[in-house]
Formats: C-alpha cells, sequence, structure tokens
C-alpha cells in the first residue's frame, strides 16, 4: 500500500505518465529507481517503441485504459489539450483512488477541470518551468528538471497526502519548488514564458532571408523558441489569452519607448532605457 492516511511513499508508489514526448519522458527517465513501477501512456507508435527500448518505461500502451487504473499517482504530461480532455475522460478510465498531477504550463483551466473530477481523485496542478524547443522522447534528459522551478497550484480540496506525494516527486527530479495558486501561476508565466514565445516567434516573421547568411549566436539565442511546435503552443495561448494580451501590451509601451528615442536620435534617452533594462534583466536572473 502507497498510501496510508494523509502519508505516502513514492518509492511504493506506482506512477504512470500520461505522454512520453520530452517532458513526460525526461521524467520518467528522472523518476526511474524511485518509485514502485513506471509505465506510460502514448498514442504515438513509434515513441512508445522508443520507450520500451530505452528503458524509459516499464509498460507502454496507446489506450489510458490498459494502464491508468494500476496507478497510485497518475501524472497528465501531454500537450494541454491533451491534458484537458484526459482530465474529462478521466473518471471513466481509472476507477480506483489516485494522486494526479499534471505538468501544463497555464493553471487556472487545468484546475478548474480537476475540481470537476470525483472524490476518489485527489489533483493538484504542477509545472516545471523548464523545457527545449524540441519537444521529442529523442530530446529527453534525465536532468532536464534539476535545479528548475516546479510550481504547484493546489487546488482547496488538495488533501496532505497529494502535496505530499508532489513534494517527493519534485525532490526526486530535483526541482526547485514554488507554491502558488493558478492565478498568480498564470500572470507570471504569461511575461515569463509565453510573452518570450510570441516574441521569438514575431522575430523570425521579421527577418528578411537575405539576413540569412549573417545568422549569428544573438538571432539564434533570442529566436530559439521560434523553433517550439505550434501545436504545443496555440491550446496555452488560448488558455492564457486575458494574461498574454497583458503581457503583449506591457512589451508593446516598452518597445515603443525605445523606438521614440531612436527617432529623436535622443541617445541619452535611449542609453537610459538599456541601462535600465540591463539592470532589470539581471535582478530578474539572479
Amino acid at each position: 500500500m502507497t498510501m496510508d492516511g494523509n502519508g505516502f511513499d513514492l518509492s511504493k508508489a506506482r506512477v504512470a505518465i500520461a505522454g512520453l514526448g520530452l517532458m513526460g519522458a525526461s521524467l520518467a527517465l528522472a523518476l526511474k529507481g524511485k518509485c514502485a513501477d513506471l509505465d506510460g501512456v502514448e498514442p504515438q507508435a513509434d515513441t512508445r517503441e522508443a520507450a520500451l527500448r530505452l528503458g524509459v518505461v516499464s509498460r507502454a500502451e496507446a489506450d489510458p485504459a490498459a494502464i491508468l487504473p494500476r496507478a497510485d499517482v497518475i501524472v497528465l504530461a501531454a500537450p494541454l489539450a491533451g491534458i484537458l480532455d484526459l482530465l474529462v475522460r478521466l473518471p471513466e478510465l481509472a476507477p480506483q483512488a489516485c494522486v494526479v498531477l499534471d505538468l501544463g504550463s497555464s493553471k487556472q483551466v487545468v484546475v478548474e477541470a480537476m475540481a470537476a473530477l470525483p472524490e476518489r481523485f485527489d489533483p493538484l496542478g504542477g509545472h516545471p518551468v523548464c523545457g527545449k524547443e524540441r519537444l521529442s522522447l529523442d530530446n529527453a534528459d534525465a536532468g532536464l528538471y534539476r535545479g528548475a522551478p516546479f510550481v504547484l497550484t493546489p487546488l482547496p480540496r488538495t488533501t496532505d497526502r497529494a502535496r505530499l506525494c508532489a513534494e517527493q516527486v519534485v525532490a526526486g527530479i530535483g526541482a526547485r519548488l514554488v507554491w502558488m495558486n493558478a492565478d498568480a501561476h498564470d500572470a507570471a508565466i504569461a511575461a515569463s514564458s509565453h510573452l518570450p514565445y510570441l516574441l521569438a516567434s514575431a522575430l523570425a516573421l521579421a527577418t528578411p532571408p537575405e539576413a540569412a547568411a549573417l545568422v549569428g549566436p544573438g538571432f539564434r539565442t533570442t529566436g530559439r523558441l521560434a523553433a517550439t511546435p505550434s501545436t504545443m503552443m496555440l491550446s496555452v495561448l488560448e488558455s492564457n489569452r486575458a494574461n498574454v494580451l497583458a503581457a503583449l501590451e506591457r512589451f508593446r509601451t516598452s518597445l515603443g519607448a525605445l523606438e521614440a528615442a531612436l527617432r529623436r536620435e535622443d541617445s541619452a534617452a535611449l542609453q537610459s532605457h538599456l541601462d535600465r533594462a540591463a539592470t532589470l534583466y539581471t535582478e530578474l536572473t539572479l
């Protein structure tokens, strides 16, 4: 028995990860040897085969009903639209009591869906703030989560047992635990993650093809996120629309100030904006 009252022991838990792309497979690799059993749900046959061949999970099936009923802990690591779909289907897929944790980067929409789950489920929202623009299992890395913030967004119904479970998972993968409410998370992540993706995309769209011969580290670093598949980001942007629009408005104001100083040939104002930006960047990334 992995759970007794409010206690939880990850080393005795059967964990099922739904989604074996970059995030799910990296989580599985980081949890190897830290739980009693580790299985996966993955719709893509080639990804399932690779996960089994590489020993990422013990079992992998396309049908969630073949895996989820055995789990003490279900981790939803699909793209956001897939997470929301699984939460709707979960009551029919998993008849047992279990902890449910997700890895989606928008939290309010997820915790609202979790709140509708039957009482046998013990849900808790989660978002590890890490990743790569290449999202396949081929890019999975056991060290992906190490040192990264891992935000947990509890529901009013979240029990101490679910909190303890999530804390042990976060500690086991070497991430840094951050507790937040879902609204605060979504506002912050719009500025620090969703906006940078849009800015990288805008940069790629604004760069003429003839500049390709001169593309260097600055462009590659700044525009890297534009390579993230839109299928991953579209539902994220739509689910966090109000916060992303507010972040875009703040960016437009900052960009307008830089443009105005440049148009006026006001070197002092331009330098002041750039110096302040350098200071803020240092403070934000300490």
